[in-house]
């Protein structure tokens, strides 16, 4: 046998000694089926719409998540999560459900008895327990700038706008525009980009706020919670709080209310965390 011949030789003896053994591994097939990835449902809450998560949506789209961002009507809590609670029946399989502010409040009430639900993500969101309200968790911890008066019947840094519904008159509350940069946005943007975001702001009913929340979806599905330390209308010590009784998964980041539109790529980080860890 000549020497090239012994080389192809003990080479094919090397190989399948190691096949044998489960050494010698192949490349996947570029075939095998991928798990989908769950669907993204990202809810804003109040002084907010969905173009807010236009920063966290692009990135979710390009790592491969699809997204959906319903607008929520904002008009009280049960009508609020009953509309998101027929919008998740349209989605087609597993789902990632992800609130801001308000909006934590209602995703966790829509998820509650939904399977396909795997994981909650609360940014700087409200996680309440049966019975609770927005108003009375932010007011459970100092903090808040929503309010230099304890005792005022409406937050004194929002302004609110009558308006006629089904032949009785309604109220919308806006923050007033010269409080919306140190409230929502901690005084992270300019002046120009706040006022810009604080005429574009939609209003949030004092229902919705006020109104006790049902059965918590975060007794039964894993969640996250990413704290905004800097957070000038939720107080981040009530925050904390509530992550720690829903036994979240919880970050904190230095960020104001608005941490959406400030720090879209942490944002997405617990997301994608959350799809992961919960992927079947």
């Amino acid at each position: 046998m000549n020497r090239r011949s012994f080389t192809i030789a003990a080479a094919a003896a090397a190989a399948a000694g190691l096949a044998a053994t489960g050494v010698l591994t192949q490349t996947a097939d570029a075939t095998t089926p991928q798990t989908p990835k769950p669907t993204v449902v990202l809810v804003h809450g109040a002084w907010a719409d969905a173009s807010s998560w236009k920063g966290v949506a692009k990135r979710l789209q390009n790592d491969g998540y699809p997204v959906a961002a319903p607008a929520v009507p904002l008009r009280g809590l049960s009508s609020d999560a009953a509309y998101l609670a027929d919008y998740l029946k349209t989605v087609n399989g597993p789902i990632v459900l992800v609130g801001h502010s308000y909006g934590g409040s209602v995703i966790t009430q829509a998820a509650a008895g939904n399977s396909h639900v795997t994981a909650l993500v609360y940014l700087a969101a409200f996680a309440p327990d049966k019975d609770e309200t927005a108003s009375a968790l932010t007011a459970k911890f100092p903090g808040s700038h929503i309010s230099d008066d304890p005792n005022a019947s409406i937050p004194t840094a929002l302004s609110p706008v009558p308006f006629a519904q089904n032949g009785t008159t309604n109220v919308d509350l806006y923050i007033k525009p010269d409080k919306f940069r140190d409230v929502f946005l901690s005084n992270r943007l300019s002046t120009q980009e706040a006022a810009v975001l604080a005429a574009t702001q939609r209003p949030v009913t004092p229902q919705a706020l006020g109104e006790p929340s049902g059965t918590p979806a975060w007794k039964t599905i894993p969640s996250w919670y990413l704290v905004a330390g800097d957070d000038h209308l939720i107080p981040p010590a009530a925050e904390r709080f509530m992550a720690q009784r829903a036994h979240s998964h919880t970050s904190e980041v230095d960020a104001p209310h608005d941490v959406l539109l400030t720090n879209p790529g942490t944002v997405t980080h617990v997301i994608e965390d959350a799809a992961h860890t919960t992927a079947h």
